[in-house]
């Protein structure tokens, strides 16, 4: 008897909408919660190179916790492409400028680099700086990650 094993296809999976609170989560373990959602690694079929996740909307993004000096002191940087074209911002001026801007970034970290994980980031992945969100006709479960923590 040969075993054979399970791969699942984008198209097979039931893909739901989950709404997620960021206010005073802390930044990086509430990223990788929600790149797990977004791999679909919370499914007992979960496949690797398929787009097996859900859809999440975040909300509260404007609230959300950084520990230590982070605030004053974490740096992100990017590059022009150009000689010397490599800019910083800080931490408090990028949230001041955009309050989505630093979660979108962790959470792309924790992603595949490849087109897998830039098209989770942009078809799936919903961030709001406040508590309203369009997306109310797609019914959205409300779920807590404090408890899905491990």
């Amino acid at each position: 008897m040969k075993t054979r094993s399970f791969s699942s296809e984008s198209s097979d999976c039931n893909k739901k909408w989950y709404v997620v609170d960021a206010s005073q989560q802390v930044l990086g373990r509430f990223a990788s919660q929600v790149a797990k959602y977004l791999r679909g690694k919370n499914k007992p079929t979960f496949t690797p190179h398929a787009d097996t996740g859900d859809y999440i909307i975040i909300i509260n993004a404007k609230d959300i916790a950084i520990t230590g000096k982070k605030r004053k002191e974490k740096r992100y940087y990017h590059h022009s492409g150009h000689p010397g074209g490599i800019k910083d911002v800080v931490f408090e001026k990028l949230h001041a400028k955009d309050p989505t801007a630093a979660l979108r970034i962790a959470i792309k970290g924790m992603l595949p680099k490849n087109i897998l994980g830039r098209s989770l980031l942009k078809k799936k992945l919903k961030i709001y700086p406040g508590s309203e969100h369009p997306h109310v006709a797609q019914e959205p479960t409300l779920i807590n990650l404090d408890k899905h923590c491990e």
